[in-house]
């Protein structure tokens, strides 16, 4: 078996390959169950949400998102490796 760090670059690259929307709905389609993709969709959802100065309680109401992982999805926005706010379109209001 591979070390993980090298299977890690194997998904990295495969992410990079992709080029269009579809081209990450079919990847993410083999690679998840569509429960995870929901769960992931709604963490990206929730960031953005976040990102545009939504409450906690919008941001609950509008994703149905768990408190506790709506802490998590703030914590890595404001303390995380910047994913969110390189990679998520946001509209400032």
């Amino acid at each position: 078996m591979k070390e993980s760090k090298e299977m890690a670059g194997i998904l990295y690259g495969a992410l990079a390959n992709c080029k269009t929307e579809e081209d990450f709905a079919a990847l993410l389609a083999d690679l998840c169950t569509y429960q995870e993709v929901e769960q992931m969709a709604q963490r990206a959802a929730a960031a953005k949400l976040l990102a545009e100065g939504k409450t906690y309680a919008e941001i609950i109401a509008e994703t149905d998102i768990s408190s506790a992982t709506l802490s998590r999805v703030s914590r890595a926005l404001h303390h995380g490796s910047g994913g969110y706010a390189k990679f998520l379109p946001v509209n400032k209001a």
